[in-house]
């Protein structure tokens, strides 16, 4: 597994590829409501393949209900829209006591959690399904981004979106809290830095 994270993480970081790189092949590349994958176990070790109904896909289309009137706006909603993808899921993969970072809940097997190659990738796929379905409108979805690369401090990857009338750059990491909480969106030149929180929260962080 060593191996293979590294492989994907390179990809990441050298930016080199056209599309994003996922480190599994049977990880849902264009994924709907219907049918899509949700990585687990830590570097997607675990992939289980979904299905919201459309109860479940109404509490994330719900977050939408009201158009962005900008990129910062929407952003807010962005993040509110994975957090509710990652309470849903949580409760159909059993990863919903996913402890923040690299934790992991007392009692509770490998499968539960996810590092950030899991929560990278399973943001990444969600972006995909808001874009597609139409919510998504002042963003595009970009390629994971990988920071460190054990020069500057350990490996660390994030989804990343950008606006499109900018070009402006943000990631969205969830890496950072537990599951169902809104992930910080904050520029990809401060993240690269090294930036993480100050302190637990519960909260995203959007500029």
């Amino acid at each position: 597994m060593l191996a293979r994270a590294t492989f994907i993480i390179w990809i990441a970081w050298s930016g080199w590829a056209l599309a994003d790189t996922f480190v599994r092949d049977d990880i849902v590349t264009d994924p709907a409501p219907g049918r899509f994958s949700v990585c687990h176990g830590g570097t997607c070790a675990k992939v289980s393949q979904v299905a919201l109904d459309e109860s479940e896909w109404a509490r994330i289309a719900e977050v939408f209900a009201r158009e962005a009137a900008d990129a910062q706006e929407e952003r807010v909603l962005i993040a509110e829209a994975i957090a509710r993808f990652e309470t849903i899921v949580g409760v159909l993969t059993d990863t919903s006591d996913d402890r923040p970072e690299n934790q992991r809940a007392k009692g509770k097997g490998w499968w539960t959690q996810m590092d950030c190659i899991d929560e990278s990738t399973n943001t990444t796929t969600y972006l995909r399904m808001l874009v597609k379905a139409g919510f998504v409108r002042w963003h595009r979805v970009e390629n994971r981004v990988t920071r460190g690369w054990f020069l500057r401090g350990w490996p660390h990857t994030t989804a990343v979106v950008s606006e499109v009338k900018t070009g402006a750059r943000w990631v969205v990491d969830s890496w950072f809290f537990e599951n169902g909480k809104p992930p910080v969106i904050v520029p990809l030149e401060l993240w690269k830095t090294g930036w993480r929180p100050a302190t637990p929260r519960t909260q995203a962080v959007s500029q």
